[in-house]
């Protein structure tokens, strides 16, 4: 089992800046994939940016340029870096950890107002 905990979440203006965390624990695996995706209200979940182990990283192209995905393994520990926010931004968003087995944290709401 893994535990995702998830903080940072917030309500900011468009143009602002979250640092979201995401703290796993519990049976970790040495070569594990960590992500975050979203959801907004009445949308279906969307990938944001996912990074491996070895530091490999992907974005969608929504977030491309004004979000960082980063990570401390030795923390067990994935951030967001979210910069030039927009309203279309607003979205719950879940911490992802993918190995021989998949989990999600329970999310936390990120709001830009315009």
């Amino acid at each position: 089992q893994v535990q995702l905990v998830e903080s940072g979440g917030g309500l900011v203006q468009a143009g602002g800046s979250l640092r979201l965390s995401c703290v796993a624990s519990g049976s970790i695996y040495r070569i594990n994939v960590m992500s975050w995706y979203r959801q907004a209200p009445g949308k279906q979940r969307e990938s944001v940016a996912h990074i491996a182990t070895d530091g490999f990283t992907n974005y969608a192209d929504s977030v491309k340029g004004r979000f960082t995905i980063s990570r401390d393994n030795a923390k067990n520990t994935v951030y967001l870096q979210m910069n030039s926010l927009k309203p279309e931004d607003t979205a719950v968003y879940y911490c992802n950890y993918r190995a021989s087995s998949e989990y999600w944290g329970q999310g936390t709401q990120v709001t830009v107002s315009s």
